[in-house]
């Protein structure tokens, strides 16, 4: 059975959802969906079991049929929420363990860094790879690759690989050029005040009208 990969276009959660939140990002969400977004990875580690499911579940429901849902770390929800993919750090499951647990048709996704061990990412299906430029979530813990670092990854990776860490829309054709299937964006989408916007200008830059 094929895994399905991410599009080209990732947006993230937030992160840092709080109840008083949810609803916003929620709109903001489908506000992009309606813009073409396809693909959307729920990642909010601070968020116990029970409300991420939930949350996952209208994320899936804002998506189109073709649309694509990852969820960070939880394994045990994949199911649940109908999660195309479980995405990995180096904190959660080694992607080889959670293949024995997920279904076959569940991809494994795995956040890698310059410096990394590679043995686990030939036992992902893709890789997020970053940080491609500076980020506020990184700084200070993980200094920025650029695209000459990008493009070595990809050289050394196995699997294909979504550029990650900072990039704007005037950044997507770089990571293209790199060798990236690519991009995967926190700040610069859903969390802005404008994401139908926002999408349309990475959609563009990717050279496509829809994700």
């Amino acid at each position: 059975m094929t895994r399905r990969l991410p599009p080209p276009l990732v947006a993230l959660s937030p992160g840092d959802l709080a109840p008083a939140s949810t609803r916003r990002f929620l709109e903001h969400a489908r506000k992009a969906v309606g813009t073409g977004l396809r693909a959307i990875l729920v990642r909010e580690p601070a968020m116990g079991d029970r409300a991420l499911l939930d949350l996952a579940r209208e994320v899936r429901a804002l998506l189109p049929k073709d649309g694509w849902l990852g969820i960070h770390d939880r394994v045990h929800l994949a199911k649940a929420c109908g999660a195309d993919s479980v995405h990995l750090g180096f904190r959660s499951l080694a992607p080889r363990e959670a293949r024995k647990i997920l279904a076959e048709e569940v991809a494994i996704g795995f956040s890698a860094h310059e410096g990394d061990d590679i043995g686990p990412w030939a036992a992902a299906d893709y890789l997020f790879f970053g940080p491609v430029l500076d980020t506020p979530s990184k700084r200070g813990i993980r200094a920025p690759i650029g695209f000459e670092g990008l493009s070595s990854a990809v050289e050394r990776s196995p699997v294909p690989v979504w550029a990650i860490g900072g990039l704007r829309p005037e950044h997507a054709r770089a990571s293209l050029v790199a060798g990236c299937a690519g991009i995967a964006v926190l700040s610069g989408l859903l969390p802005t005040r404008d994401p139908a916007g926002a999408c349309a200008a990475y959609l563009l830059a990717l050279g496509r009208d829809r994700n």
